[in-house]
């Protein structure tokens, strides 16, 4: 893959596409569903900032009956993920991202679990 770092910048420039990315990073793959629930955001607001973090090619996702789930690629140049990973050491124990993890393990009814 060839994401250019200006690429990779602007579209982490936003904070929910931020929160978004660390938390799939943190728990490897989530439903549009749960993260609507992390992020207390609407699900079409969601979904515009996934639909831009996979664009940029960040992302991927799979359709299981009516959800959609996304994960961070496996395919990211190396300095793109050691960005990404210093970014979550640096920040996972400070609000907002330990604030979104901890709703997201709140959430009842999470997809593989039962259906939401």
């Amino acid at each position: 893959m060839d994401l250019q770092a200006d690429d990779f910048y602007s579209v982490l420039s936003h904070p929910m596409r931020l929160r978004a990315l660390v938390l799939l990073k943190q728990e490897g793959e989530l439903c549009v569903c749960e993260l609507t629930h992390a992020l207390v955001l609407a699900q079409p607001v969601i979904s515009r900032h996934l639909g831009l973090l996979k664009e940029a090619g960040l992302l991927l996702s799979r359709r299981q009956g009516l959800w959609v789930y996304y994960r961070v690629s496996e395919n990211l140049p190396e300095w793109v993920t050691l960005v990404i990973q210093s970014t979550i050491a640096g920040v996972s124990t400070t609000s907002p991202y330990r604030d979104d993890r901890e709703a997201l393990h709140t959430m009842l009814d999470r997809p593989n679990q039962t259906c939401c």
